[in-house]
C-alpha cells in the first residue's frame, strides 16, 4: 500500500531556521532531502549545506496491523 511507506527527514537548525521534520510518500530512491523537503527553507546557494544536515530515512509499515493494535 503506498500510504504505508514514506521518507522521514529531520533537519536540525540551520543558520536562522529552527529545526523541522519533513514526511513524504516517495519511492526509496528518492528518499533524500531534495524530494522531501518542501518547501525548500533556505535559499539556492545554502541548500546543499542544508541538506548535509538532514537525516532521511524511507520507512515501510503496515497501518493494517496499527489498526488492529489500537483496537486491542
Amino acid at each position: 500500500n503506498y500510504e504505508d511507506v514514506r521518507c522521514k527527514c529531520i533537519c536540525p537548525p540551520y543558520k536562522d531556521h529552527s529545526g523541522h521534520i519533513y514526511n513524504k510518500n516517495v519511492s526509496q530512491k528518492d528518499c533524500d532531502c531534495l524530494h522531501v523537503v518542501e518547501p525548500m527553507p533556505v535559499p539556492g546557494p545554502d541548500v546543499e549545506a542544508y541538506c548535509l544536515r538532514c537525516e532521511c530515512k524511507y520507512e515501510e509499515r503496515s497501518s493494517v496491523t496499527i489498526k488492529v493494535n489500537n483496537v486491542i
